[in-house]
Order: structure tokens, then sequence, then C-alpha cells
């Protein structure tokens, strides 16, 4: 019996990282795309891993031609995954008085949501004519209210959160599931970076194991933790008026965000 295939982004570090290691642990083989190569092969090789179970393909999810190559490298050399989390993702404040921060984000978008669809668009097809698989897109809290300085991070994750539900739409009764996952405040190198208040810090292990038993449902859409998304419902429920003036004198532009 063949083990299952997981293709997962930005598993360099942080929340990827955690979910490769997670599914590893369960069995699955892994598929891994990444900038730098070599170090994440040498993380994996640093694990243990018998390199018969993962496999690590050089590819930039900013550039289209190069991710589209490494999931067509996937299906040739692993064949077709049974999830494919397209889970890369930047987080870059920005202030669009500056001129500099529209290039910020720009390259936000094009890793955020043009990086999400050309990570899914090798896989499509062949899970559609398979009749089954599950795409997954890692989004954020972020994803619900704007918040001053993240312009482009929160714009990037609410589109996340719109383009999975397209998508989801799209593969409907094609066996193909689609699942949107919506961190809160998880502890990786990222968010240890920020130098305010956390509610409901997660370790990333304990995230990636609640992150993999709603993929295995096929959940359509889950925030993680649970007191994330009452937060989360509160905020997008608060009226603008009252909204606004919570963020008033928070700073325009911050570095890091859920």
């Amino acid at each position: 019996m063949t083990s299952p295939l997981a293709y997962i982004t930005g598993a360099s570090s942080g929340i990827g990282q955690a979910l490769a290691q997670h599914c590893f642990l369960q069995g699955w083989d892994l598929a891994l795309p990444a900038r730098r190569p070599a170090e994440l092969a040498a993380w994996c090789r640093a694990q243990g891993w018998p390199e018969a179970r993962w496999r690590v393909y050089g590819a930039d999810v900013a550039e289209v031609d190069s991710i589209v190559a490494a999931g067509q490298a996937c299906l040739a050399t692993q064949g077709v995954p049974d999830v494919v989390i397209a889970n890369a993702g930047i987080s870059v404040g920005m202030d669009s008085a500056v001129r500099d921060d529209i290039d910020v984000m720009a390259r936000t978008l094009a890793v955020n949501n043009t990086g999400m669809a050309a990570t899914f668009h090798p896989f499509i097809d062949p899970m559609r004519q398979r009749g089954r698989g599950t795409l997954v897109g890692i989004a954020s809290v972020a994803a619900v209210r704007g918040l001053p300085g993240h312009g482009a991070y929160c714009a990037s994750k609410a589109g996340v959160v719109s383009y999975c539900e397209s998508l989801r739409g799209e593969l409907r009764g094609t066996g193909v599931r689609v699942v949107t996952i919506a961190p809160g405040y998880i502890d990786t190198p990222l968010t240890r970076k920020n130098r305010y208040a956390m509610p409901f810090l997660m370790p990333a292990d304990r995230f990636a194991a609640r992150a993999a038993r709603a993929i295995a449902r096929g959940t359509s859409y889950q925030v993680i933790p649970w007191q994330m998304a009452v937060v989360a419902k509160l905020l997008r429920l608060l009226p603008n008026r009252l909204f606004d003036a919570l963020l008033a004198g928070k700073p325009r532009k911050a570095r890091q965000a859920p």
C-alpha cells in the first residue's frame, strides 16, 4: 500500500514546516517546493527522514512559471498528491503614501494570491480526472478586517478566502475538495518579531495537528484556534465607526500580522 502524498509550499519554516513534520510523522510522503532547496533538504535529512519518502523541488512561488514547473515535476516524479497545501506567504507592512510600498503590495499579492493559484494549477485537472484530492489555502484571521499598516497583507488574505470559495464552487461535484484554514497567532519565527500582545498564541505543532484534522474532514473553512474565530466574528460585526475608533492611533506601517 502506497503512502499518501502531501505537496506543501512554505515548508522551510513556521507553519509550513510544522505541517510537513506532522504529515511525515503521520505516514505521509512529502513533496516540498522551496526557494532554497538545499537548505530545506538539509533540514529534512537532519530529522532523520528516509530520502525515499520526501523530495524537494526548487521553486519561487512569486514566479508563476517556476511554481507551475515544480508542480509538474512532482506529478512526473511522485504522482498526483492527495493533498496540496498552498501555505507560502509573506507579511510586510506598507504605507500607500510611500512609492516603494506599492511594490511591496505587488510582491505580497504575487506570493499570497497569484502564487496560490499557480500552486494549485498543475494539480486541478489530474485530481479532477482521478475524482479525488484536496486543495488547501492558508489564509489568516487578518482577512476579516483591514488593519492599519497591513493593507497589503489583509487584502491578500481576504483574497485567499474569496479565491478558495470561488474554486470550491468550481470544483463542486468533481470529488476535489477545497479547504481554507485561517490561522490566528501561531508561534513561529515570523510572529516572534511582533512587539505587541498576541492573544491565544498557539504552538506551531498544535496548529498543524488541528489543521490536519480539518483537512481530513474536508472542512470548507476553519479558524484555528477557535477562540480567534469568536474574535474575528465580533470584529466583523463591529460597526465601522467603533472599529475605526478602536484602532485610532495604531501605527500606519507595522511589520507583521497574524
